[in-house]
This record gives structure tokens, sequence and C-alpha cells, in this order.
């Protein structure tokens, strides 16, 4: 058993274990009050012992938090239970001149001569949050940076992709400008030989011919060497036309024009280029006033007048109708000459591509592609009814903006 002595030197070495802590101890009553509290925890609420004994323990928290630790002290007290510090609750302590900091605090209760009291280990945390703050601040700070870095390397990644995107198309356009100039080398060579040798042979011929009676000779070598020209200046349109459209080069320029009036004297132009009794029929329902681009059209017409030309017979009529309706307006142009065999017409549109029927017929194959690209300038597509030896029919059809 123990002595008084004994008992006594317990008490003190207790005492000094509570004055001595390096953290804030508080008791309370039953009640709430304040039964004990050490040198640490007065010192951290910078306050007297005689500011907080049988003072509830409220004195020591913030008023705002008051009715709500008011109502978790009575609940604690009624199932009491030990509760370690860093549970994650957000606490905070009161100084004596209202100055608040963060705390954090573990509970643990006891009974006494049959009277429960709770002990509050406290903690001031200030430090440790000043640098929690420190630290998610420059989290932040990293994460916006990594956020920036981030966009500005994905819009870099973007730029780089459409750079290679637009390279890829130079490269593309290279690549066909450079067949284009392949192909008409080899077309020219081709295409070029027969009128050249014409026009030379008549030339030849016309300075033999010296006399009056061969005057009938002299203009049938004068209209070869004329046609042979224009047979050539074709070509090379053809050639340029293509060249400007791979080039971006063709500029669309919508203006207002009386397309019957506009058709009919294109069409005027070329009725000395058919061929002996070709006759041209032209028919216009609908409005009169269109709005296209009318340098476009009238290449169109003339390209498509001169195939039906080309590929039909002497004396066979040629069929132009335009219809101006309230959505769209289309152009159609039918010959009556040697069609276009059906595994063909797919590819009618293509460069360079020919017919397999007309290999005895002059021709670039540009014609209808150079018509199809200047359709879609104008918000147009192209259709083609045709069958072998019955004919062909192109159909042009314009969407009105």
């Amino acid at each position: 058993m123990y002595s008084e002595k004994n008992v006594n030197n317990e008490v003190s070495r207790f005492e000094a274990l509570l004055e001595h802590a390096s953290v804030g101890i508080v008791e309370m009553n039953e009640k709430g009050e304040i039964t004990e509290v050490n040198a640490f925890a007065l010192r951290m609420f910078a306050c007297n012992k005689e500011d907080v004994i049988n003072k509830r323990i409220e004195v020591l928290i913030p008023s705002r938090f008051h009715h709500k630790h008011v109502h978790h002290r009575q609940e604690y007290l009624e199932h009491p239970h030990n509760r370690p510090m860093g549970i994650g609750m957000d606490l905070f302590g009161v100084k004596k001149d209202g100055t608040e900091f963060p705390v954090e605090v573990s509970l643990s209760s006891y009974i006494h001569s049959g009277h429960r009291y709770v002990i509050a280990f406290i903690n001031d945390i200030t430090v440790r949050k000043h640098a929690e703050e420190e630290i998610k601040k420059l989290n932040d700070g990293l994460e916006q940076a990594v956020v920036q870095r981030t966009t500005e390397l994905t819009e870099a990644i973007q730029q780089l992709e459409l750079s290679k995107e637009e390279l890829s198309k130079l490269l593309e356009r290279e690549k066909e400008l450079n067949e284009l100039k392949s192909r008409f080398v080899s077309m020219a060579s081709h295409e070029f030989r027969t009128p050249l040798s014409t026009i030379l042979s008549s030339a030849y011929l016309l300075n033999k011919v010296k006399i009056i009676e061969d005057e009938s000779r002299r203009e049938a070598h004068l209209n070869r060497i004329i046609s042979s020209v224009k047979m050539l200046t074709d070509i090379l349109n053809d050639f340029l036309s293509v060249g400007k459209i791979e080039e971006g080069k063709i500029y669309v320029r919508i203006t207002e024009f009386n397309l019957p009036v506009f058709v009919a004297d294109a069409l005027d132009e070329l009725k000395n280029n058919l061929k002996n009794g070709q006759e041209i029929i032209y028919n216009h329902t609908g409005e009169d006033l269109a709005e296209l681009d009318s340098v476009l059209v009238k290449h169109i017409i003339m390209n498509l007048v001169s195939n039906a030309s080309k590929f039909s017979p002497e004396d066979a009529p040629i069929e132009i109708v335009t219809h101006n309706g309230s959505n769209t307006i289309s152009l159609s142009v039918k010959d009556h000459g040697i069609g276009i065999p059906a595994e063909d017409q797919k590819h009618l549109m293509e460069r360079f591509f020919r017919g397999s029927n007309v290999s005895n017929i002059q021709g670039t194959g540009l014609g209808l592609h150079i018509v199809a690209r200047y359709s879609e300038l104008m918000n147009g597509s192209i259709s083609c009814i045709s069958e072998v030896n019955e004919g062909t029919e192109i159909v042009i059809t314009f969407n009105k903006i």
C-alpha cells in the first residue's frame, strides 16, 4: 500500500507532467466547465488560469461555433469515446484577445468519484496550416502551369498537324502539277504533231500555188491552216484552264444577266465552227434573269457545244435547253452522235480521260473535267445521259444560294 508520502510524490509527478507537457491539456466536467488547464494551454490561448477555470469550454472556441459545439459536447458526453488527433476536422480556438487560430484536438474521458471528466489534448497547427496553404498555392500554381503548358503544347501539336496537313496538300498539288506538266508534254507531242504538220504542208503548198485558177485550192489550204491553228489554240486553252484551276487562280464573279439572250449570243459565235449541216436548236424556260459567273458559263457552253459537234456527224442537230427555276438553274446540251460507253461514263470528269470509242478523234480529255470544275465553283453539279450511237446529253444544275 502507498503511504501518504508516496501519494504526494505521485501527485507532484503528475502535476509536473501536466505542467511540462508540450501539448495543451484542458479538463472539463459533465457540465462542460473547465476544471483544469496546463501552462502550455494557457500560453497557447494567451490567457490566465482564472480566465478559464470554472468557465464553459466554449470560452476557448470562436463564438460562431458555440451553438454547434454545445450540441456536439452534449452528444459526446452521452456517448464518450476516445477520438485521436488528425481525423480531418477543421477546428479553431480563440485567444483571450479574440485572435482565432487552427487547432487539432484529441479527446478521452474517465470517471472519478462517480463523475465523468473529459480531457482535451490541443495542438496549435498554425504553422502546419500555413505550410499546407503554401504547398496548396504551389500545387495550384504548378497545376495551372502544367495546364497552360499542356494547352500550349496541344496548340503547338495542332499547329504542327495543320502544317503537316498543309504541307501534304502542297506536296500533293505539286505532284498533280508535275503530272499535269508531264501529261502536257506527252499530249503536246502527240496532239500538236498533226495540226503542225497540216500547217506546214498547207503553207508549203500555198507557196507553190501562184495562178488565179488555183484560188479554190489556195482557200482550201488557208482553211486547213486556220482550222489547225484553232485546234492548237483550243488545246493550249484547255491546259491553261486546268493549270489555273489546280493553282486556285479561278475566281468566281457572280453577276446578274439575261440568260436566254446571253446563251443565244454565245451560240451565235459557235455557228461557224460547226460541221457541215449541223444546226443548234435552243430553247429556254423560266425566268430570264440569272445570277452566275457569265464568263465561266460561256466557257461551259462553248466547251459542251464543241464536244457535241466534234462527236456528232454532219447534218446532226445539237439541242440546247436552259431553265431558270425557283431553286435551280439548269443547262443541257444534247447531241445525236457516237455516244459514250457505259463503262467509260464514270470516268468522264477525270483529267485526260477519253472514251474508248474516240481514239480516232483528236482531243485532250480535259474538256469535261474543266466543265465539271467550273460548275463546282458556281455551286453546280454535272450529270451525263448517253448510249453508244444514240447520242449524249450533258446536264449541269446550279443550285441557287
